[in-house]
């Protein structure tokens, strides 16, 4: 099954504090959430995966 991963974003000014990546394909091992941006602020270094 595709990974799901929790994501936080740590922007003071940004309303969304997580959400939920669904993959819908096999993620290379390199990939990490630095490839991604919040999407309600648009920040990319301020996005955390959440480690359960």
């Amino acid at each position: 099954m595709p990974p799901t991963e929790e994501i936080v974003c740590t922007d003071e000014d940004c309303f969304l504090d997580i959400f939920e990546n669904h993959y819908t394909y096999d993620v290379p091992d390199d990939f990490d959430v630095s490839a991604l941006s919040c999407p309600v602020c648009g920040g990319t270094d301020c996005l955390e995966l959440v480690e359960l």
